[in-house]
């Protein structure tokens, strides 16, 4: 009876202790939750995207020795679309759907977004279409994180961090960028503002989810800007121009792809027709371009941005490629192509700035996505995991000024804006808000 007394009696000492201490330290019980779940997210993601990104080089070396594939690219486009209307509405909206249950959580995201997002992708890039590869390794992510909602018990709030540190895994390891994944999955959703309570899950999961990936031996791109000039007015000023006009193209891509997706449903009620319309129209725009380095990722004329100054029209083609590709329905994702538009913008605009070609390539592959995005902290983040500090003040000002040039303009539709980018359109937002109330 002396024994269990006393083991009562220690038990309910430990109890008291531990209660004690978890108010002394509170933020305990939160980190430990968190990176319980964000290890389990790393680990998931992180094989999903090195398992998407060798098969994704599989399918582009298939393509490239057999360029027959391109004229099935219709086809390809039609079983994609018959595939999303009869079983997989309720995840056609892809990213956005991720945005939007951020925004007001509602369902659990079905797991069959993941198998049906790669599916689509994969069969894009092989058949000849000009997308990326963000968007699949984001919607994988979020279907794969939004299923432990329910065994773990997440409220609301929770399935919010849940979500932002799934796109941040999912972004981070895609790309090799842990630290520019974890603050673009926080400043995705909102624009203007970002949500500090996920921004450790968000930073574990990014930074779990790439190491993983490197586990499984998965290369990714590495750039070199090489030489850049000392800090000076001359080099700010030019830096500054190239913004604006980064920040211009971005506008222009934004918008026109939204305009064009109206475009498409309107004209074409069945959903699944505008894959094979959209796919015979970009199949016909490979044949008559006589060359392959337009579609898929572009990654050899990414490179080449750094080393070379490339024509004015090479962006123009991709972007226009990719806005029909993208438009019409066939999955992967906007922001390799806005790399490459960006990347051969630079190296174009290189003729007439006094810049080093590689600077303005890497300012272009960074600032362009920023300003379609709304995420120039993610990309200032991203241009230093990718390039080096050194570039780091030019690359920044070609963020901030893209990100301020374009507008409330941005690829994802459900992206809302939580603080206006000047006190003008502040006042029309705020005082629509009041007539709303």
């Amino acid at each position: 009876m002396t024994n269990r007394k006393e083991k009562k009696s220690a038990s309910k000492k430990s109890l008291i202790l531990f209660r004690l201490f978890f108010r002394k330290f509170p933020a305990i019980p939160y980190i430990l939750k968190w990176l319980v779940i964000s290890s389990l997210l790393g680990i998931l993601i992180g094989s999903a995207s090195a398992g998407f990104l060798v098969t994704l080089d599989w399918a582009t070396n298939v393509r490239e020795s057999n360029l027959w594939l391109i004229a099935l690219l219709p086809v390809g486009g039609l079983l994609i679309g018959l595939g999303y209307h009869y079983l997989g509405k309720d995840v056609e909206a892809g990213n956005n759907l991720l945005i939007d249950t951020i925004h007001n959580p509602k369902a659990v995201i079905p797991f069959r977004m993941a198998p049906f997002v790669y599916i689509g992708t994969i069969a894009t890039h092989l058949l000849g279409g000009s997308a990326g590869r963000e968007g699949t390794a984001i919607q994988m992510a979020g279907s794969i994180a939004d299923q432990f909602s329910k065994p773990f018990k997440l409220t609301e709030s929770d399935r919010k961090i849940l979500l932002i540190a799934a796109i941040a895994a999912g972004f981070g390891s895609v790309f090799g960028t842990p630290l520019a994944g974890a603050v673009f999955g926080l400043e995705v959703f909102l624009i203007g503002r970002i949500r500090y309570n996920a921004i450790f899950p968000a930073f574990a999961a990014a930074i779990l989810a790439d190491l993983v990936t490197n586990i499984w031996q998965v290369q990714h791109t590495h750039y070199n800007i090489g030489v850049t000039p000392e800090i000076g007015a001359l080099p700010i000023i030019y830096s500054i121009i190239a913004g604006i006009l980064f920040g211009l193209c971005a506008a222009v891509f934004s918008k026109t792809i939204h305009f064009s997706t109206r475009m498409f449903k309107s004209k074409i009620k069945f959903p699944p027709l505008r894959q094979f319309v959209g796919g015979i129209i970009v199949a016909l725009a490979v044949l008559a371009s006589g060359t392959t380095k337009y579609i898929g990722l572009g990654i050899p004329t990414i490179l080449q941005s750094f080393e070379e100054q490339l024509p004015i029209y090479d962006f123009a083609i991709k972007m226009a490629l990719t806005i029909l590709t993208l438009a019409a329905g066939f999955k992967g994702g906007e922001v390799t192509p806005l790399f490459f538009i960006g990347a051969t913008l630079g190296s174009a605009l290189s003729f007439f700035i006094p810049l080093p070609t590689a600077l303005l390539a890497g300012m272009g592959f960074v600032a362009v996505f920023a300003g379609a995005t709304n995420t120039p902290l993610a990309c200032m983040l991203m241009a230093i995991e990718l390039f080096g500090v050194e570039s780091g003040v030019y690359v920044a000002i070609a963020c901030i000024v893209s990100y301020l040039l374009s507008g409330h303009n941005s690829i994802y539709g459900t992206q809302k804006i939580g603080e206006a980018k000047n006190r003008r359109y502040s006042s029309h937002l705020d005082k629509n808000m009041n007539e709303l109330n």
